[in-house]
């Protein structure tokens, strides 16, 4: 199935209604791991909206991406508790065990790491979010048995 097939489909399961936009870009997202600009222009003729909007709506909101994201994705909470808890080293942790800075993709599209201003899990900093899956009180030893953990599970 192309990647307009795919589109339409998921614009059909919303009945092409313009109120489940941001629905139907998650949707998208979820199919890709980004919002392929192609894709955007075929919501905007699906809904019979402007590309501007679309791109408005997607652009707006920073669960979203324009550009291909890992297929795990891991933020780093780098709120007042967590950083002065140790994020910093732990965010250091992580780009060199990925070879990547904060806001990068691994070439092989594996992971994609982040950071975010506050994750509302202050009691638990630093916190690492791994695929939606949250861990605390995070330390340069703990980031280490998270990829090892990763890595098996993935065998």
């Amino acid at each position: 199935m192309d990647i307009k097939e795919k589109v339409d489909a998921i614009v059909e399961k919303y009945k092409k209604d313009r109120g489940f936009l941001v629905s139907i870009l998650q949707d998208i997202q979820a199919e890709y791991n980004y919002l392929p600009k192609e894709a955007l222009c075929r919501v905007s003729e699906d809904l019979n909206i402007p590309t501007c909007q679309v791109y408005g709506v997607a652009t707006f909101y920073r669960a979203f991406s324009l550009i291909p994201r890992g297929k795990h994705l891991i933020q780093v909470c780098m709120g007042t508790a967590c950083h002065v808890r140790g994020a910093p080293r732990v965010l250091e942790a992580i780009e060199r065990n990925l070879k990547i800075k904060a806001g990068g993709t691994t070439p092989d599209l594996e992971y994609t790491l982040s950071t975010v201003n506050c994750l509302g899990a202050c009691a638990l900093g630093p916190v690492v979010v791994f695929d939606q899956e949250y861990h605390g009180q995070m330390n340069m030893f703990k980031v280490e048995k998270l990829f090892e953990g990763a890595k098996e599970a993935q065998k």
